[in-house]
């Protein structure tokens, strides 16, 4: 996918495109639902979206078992450094795709994005797309 975010077309919600998207991910996977809800029309907003909650939600649920698993004695170290890793993937993530989504490209992140890719060209429930 490539392609830049002004020859996508308005956004149902009065933004560009551009702006939509990125602001989906700059609360993770919450900005990601809202804006995910709430653009009907322009796929490359719901691409974003889509793509910032599968992969702040994966992101969110491998950080609370890592740490319910840090509870089990002898196997807290671990989970604690890998906790740290799993941080600094997500911190790191959330820079590179806010910037790809805010110049107005497609980022697809491996396996996450064709899944969001696929959400996001189903057709939205309750519009007449």
């Amino acid at each position: 996918m490539s392609g830049a975010a002004g020859t996508l077309g308005p956004t149902s919600m009065g933004m560009e495109a551009n702006v939509a998207a990125g602001l989906s991910y700059l609360v993770g996977w919450i900005t990601g639902l809202i804006f995910y809800l709430s653009e009907k029309q322009n796929r490359f907003v719901r691409f974003h979206a889509m793509q910032s909650i599968i992969w702040f939600a994966a992101l969110t649920i491998l950080i609370v078992a890592l740490d319910v698993l840090g509870m089990i004695p002898f196997v807290g170290l671990l989970t604690f450094c890998l906790s740290g890793l799993v941080g600094l993937l997500g911190l790191v993530s959330w820079i590179v795709l806010l910037i790809m989504a805010f110049q107005g490209k497609y980022f697809k992140l491996p396996i996450v994005g064709d899944y969001a890719e696929r959400y996001a060209n189903a057709t939205p429930v309750g519009s007449s797309l």
